[in-house]
């Protein structure tokens, strides 16, 4: 077996593959089908500074090539998450090295969360920065499609956390890679790439929207060329660490990611089609290094780009 450890500056993780917020739940969801230590990591749904219910049902559906979901980042709020033992504490003991995805619709948001998580945070191993929630004091446009307003957020909740900070950028961008430098420039330790894309479906027997919203998230393998170039234009931009995101199915998929200059990818998904998934990219990197005798997973980082130049 080749080397899969993996080293992001302020986190050091056993293998390359983590969940993708919002795909996992916290974990103990999935207990029955295998030890969540055996993850590089585990990122858990949004947790916000308040208990959130999400939006109306239906919020899920299956489209060409992927899933569109608008859960509306329902969860528990930051309280219950560290002191109910089906999250934080289950994490603990289960061993996981745990990433805490954060939202807000303000900086204060963000900063409250952050502080509370930095205040009780053995187990937590980073926070992910969710920027791609509406900012309700400038209209609603996205914190993450405005690099000065993105940079806010990330220096905000920096000047209250120690723990590592990743920020999670939205591909709805015209180029990601100012986004990523701007991230970095504000103390982000590392940035996480790609989240969904906006889209919708229509029922055309009822002629009503697939999904209570109308619009959602777009993923799955469908996104995945799109994911890939941006993971490498972001990778080219930065010399923080990039986790790669977005189509991932198989172990061949997550080489893509890592070829492309990610150091770390997240199946997200494709856990709904099958639990076991983010296992097999595991397996599925180790047998590719080693088919290519490669004797650890750093060697492929950045080597397409590499090979380029």
């Amino acid at each position: 077996m080749a080397d899969l450890r993996v080293d992001l500056g302020k986190i050091q993780l056993k293998n390359p593959v983590m969940t993708a917020s919002g795909t996992f739940g916290y974990g103990a969801e999935y207990e029955e089908f295998f030890p969540v230590d055996k993850l590089g990591a585990v990122v858990v749904k949004g947790i916000a500074p308040w208990p959130s219910h999400g939006n109306p049902t239906p919020r899920v559906a299956e489209v060409t090539g992927g899933m569109l979901n608008a859960i509306g980042l329902q969860g528990p709020g930051v309280d219950k998450f560290l002191h109910d033992g089906h999250y934080l504490p289950y994490l603990r003991k289960a061993g996981a090295t745990t990433i805490v995805n954060i939202w807000g619709k303000t900086i204060g948001d963000y900063c409250e969360v952050a502080s509370r998580l930095d205040a009780e945070s053995d187990g937590i191993a980073a926070l992910e920065i969710n920027v791609s929630c509406p900012n309700v004091k400038e209209g609603g446009i996205a914190f993450g499609t405005d690099p000065v307003m993105m940079g806010k957020v990330v220096s905000a909740v920096r000047g209250v956390t120690k723990l590592p900070l990743i920020t999670k950028l939205s591909p709805n961008v015209t180029k990601i890679a100012d986004f990523a430098k701007a991230a970095e420039d504000a103390g982000s330790d590392m940035v996480s790439l790609i989240n969904t894309i906006p889209a919708m479906a229509i029922d055309i027997e009822s002629v009503r929207p697939k999904i209570a919203n109308v619009t959602g998230g777009f993923s799955g393998p469908a996104l995945k060329p799109i994911a890939v170039r941006m993971v490498y234009e972001a990778s080219r931009a930065v010399r923080i660490p990039v986790i790669g995101m977005g189509g991932i199915m198989t172990g061949e998929d997550a080489v893509e990611f890592l070829l492309a200059g990610a150091k770390a990818v997240a199946v997200g998904t494709a856990i709904f089609a099958d639990p076991l998934a983010p296992l097999k990219v595991i397996d599925g990197i180790d047998a590719y290094l080693e088919r290519k005798g490669f004797r650890s997973v750093g060697e492929i980082v950045g080597l397409f780009g590499r090979r380029k130049a």
